[in-house]
């Protein structure tokens, strides 16, 4: 998602659940969710930003880490360094595969140079100062709220979503010692949530739009896609979010088309995505219904170009999308899969583009690795690269992940 200020991204035991998410039953092959985002990277103060790099959140119970790849030009992988965030991560209650059950949980914005991460057992933020492959600065601040989980960027501004709880949205200024409370900015969500919530009724993601004029939040239990329109300042124009009902059952992830003018929502329930158009109100009108992949538990997805990539937890596969000139959306093939599972490649969950959309790379929560992809002129992926020996779902597991 190169066309917008923010961009999107382990367990070692496989099980198998009946998960009921939205009053639909989905059988969820274990593994685990990894929700990332990506911004970009440039920088403020002369930061030299980040540089084909790729970032990977082990969201350890014990204490939050930073995994650090470098990026070959082929798209290779090489372990280049961890980092404890210096929080905690965290598990929700009854997550099949994804510990946090969002998209968005990591993200690298361009304009500051900085890499932002939940940590959600500890309710706070932590903020890294990027240089090349190298995180310094390392500042960490109260989320303003339970169970942080998903992160959004649009200019010099931050907003966090609060998972846990009566679900809330906090806003923050990005400044060059970290992340600054904005004053006025805290919104509630209206959930009904135990502070450590079920992945079910937790929220999905929050996302800008690319204009900047809106804040979007999914939430699953309640099937709603919720809008705040924003002022100029940053800050929410109204009280509460306007609240528009699904297309599709259980809205989880948030993408936008290369114009930025129509909004894509993936949907777990039946693995569909519906396209909206988000009115300067905060009102949604669809503009195409949902669209079916096939597979199993679509909950994650990226734009590169003008192809979109789904994650699908419950059968591990990547689904492709291609939106044509007039903004249809249809699958890149019949059998709605980019490009063939492995054996090695289980829990399929988070997954992030580069920045020159050439490269897609994808959590697999259960075997704790990290897939990289080629995009190719049709669509379909090429594996170029595995990483491995990363946080496996079990107890919680790796999650969010960004690329560069």
């Amino acid at each position: 998602m190169s066309t917008h200020s923010s961009r999107r991204g382990h367990r070692g035991k496989s099980r198998t659940r009946r998960v009921v998410i939205g009053g639909g039953a989905l059988a969820v092959a274990g593994a685990a969710t990894v929700a990332v985002s990506l911004a970009s990277a440039s920088g403020y103060s002369g930061s030299a930003g980040a540089d084909h790099a790729v970032f990977v959140q082990g969201n350890e119970l014990g204490g939050n880490t930073i995994r650090v790849f470098a990026r070959g030009d082929d798209g290779t992988l090489e372990p280049a360094g961890t980092y404890d965030t210096g929080g905690k991560g965290g598990d929700q209650v009854d997550a099949p595969t994804d510990s946090l059950a969002s998209q968005g949980s990591l993200v690298y914005d361009d304009a500051s140079g900085m890499l932002l991460a939940v940590n959600a057992g500890s309710g706070t933020v932590t903020s890294f100062r990027v240089e090349g492959r190298t995180l310094k600065d390392r500042q960490v601040t109260y989320s303003g709220g339970e169970f942080p989980s998903s992160i959004a960027v649009h200019g010099k501004v931050a907003y966090v979503m609060n998972a846990g709880g009566e679900g809330t949205v906090q806003g923050f200024s990005i400044t060059g010692k970290g992340l600054k409370p904005l004053h006025g900015s805290h919104r509630s969500l209206g959930l009904d949530n135990e502070d450590v919530p079920r992945f079910d009724t937790s929220p999905g993601e929050i996302e800008f739009t690319p204009d900047g004029r809106n804040l979007v939040v999914t939430t699953k239990g309640n099937n709603t896609v919720e809008v705040f329109p924003m002022k100029r300042n940053g800050l929410p124009a109204v009280a509460e979010p306007v609240v528009n009902q699904s297309a599709g059952g259980v809205p989880f992830a948030i993408s936008f088309d290369r114009t930025g003018k129509r909004m894509l929502v993936a949907e777990a329930e039946k693995s569909t995505v519906t396209t909206y158009e988000v009115k300067r109100d905060g009102k949604l009108e669809v503009l195409q219904k949902p669209l079916a992949n096939g597979q199993e538990v679509l909950c994650w997805l990226e734009r590169a170009g003008n192809f979109f990539y789904g994650g699908n937890t419950g059968n591990s596969t990547v689904s492709g999308y291609r939106m044509d000139k007039h903004g249809r959306l249809a699958l890149t093939n019949d059998v709605g899969i980019a490009t063939p599972p492995s054996a090695k490649s289980q829990g399929v969950i988070d997954l992030a583009v580069t920045e020159d959309e050439r490269f897609v790379y994808v959590q697999n929560a259960v075997s704790g690795t990290v897939d990289g992809f080629r995009v190719e002129k049709n669509g379909s992926l090429t594996k170029v690269t595995t990483a491995d020996g990363l946080p496996a779902f079990d107890e919680s597991g790796m999650e969010g992940i960004a690329a560069v």
